[in-house]
């Protein structure tokens, strides 16, 4: 597998800003919400309230930080190794931005797991009492979106296939 090494520094620069961009929210979260204070942002909608997540979203997984932090690190793994994979070219640059916000958002909680043992959740929406959430699980979840568009309507299946080809340059 060739590496397109200017492409992969790109890629590692927008992956280490956008982790530092989430950690950082999450600390200020702490900071100013760790007292149990709520602020509303439009009442009754939309609000930060700082919680310790012990689990997955919908408090699934309570105490399963272990198991939590192999998925993400396995998620982690096959993301980067997807990306690597991923051709050069425009065509791919949704592609490849996608995968990488998809990892910082792994990464990003992936950190709080293994150093907190519990993830930093500070953005509620209270209209429709939604999970507790956090930057990363935006770039996640949107993320998740955008890809299932891009395969749905933007790529065509050959496009994709490079990732189930085995590159074994010489």
């Amino acid at each position: 597998m060739k590496i397109n090494i200017g492409r992969a520094a790109k890629a590692a620069a927008l992956f280490i800003i956008l982790v530092a961009l989430d950690l950082f929210t999450k600390s200020l979260a702490v900071n100013a919400l760790g007292d149990g204070k709520r602020i509303p942002l439009i009442p009754g909608v939309l609000e930060f309230y700082y919680i310790q997540n012990r689990g997955a979203a919908f408090g699934m997984f309570q105490s399963g930080t272990f198991i939590l932090s192999l998925i993400s690190l396995a998620a982690l793994i096959v993301l980067i190794l997807i990306y690597l994979k991923v051709p050069d070219g425009k065509k791919y640059l949704p592609l490849r931005l996608v995968l990488i916000f998809i990892a910082a958002g792994a990464a990003g909680n992936l950190y709080d797991r293994i150093t907190l043992k519990y993830v930093r959740d500070f953005i509620y929406f209270s209209l429709i009492d939604f999970p507790v959430f956090n930057v990363a699980d935006i770039y996640v979840t949107c993320s998740v979106f955008v890809l299932a568009f891009l395969i749905f309507f933007y790529y065509k299946e050959e496009d994709l296939q490079f990732i189930s080809k085995s590159t074994t340059e010489v």
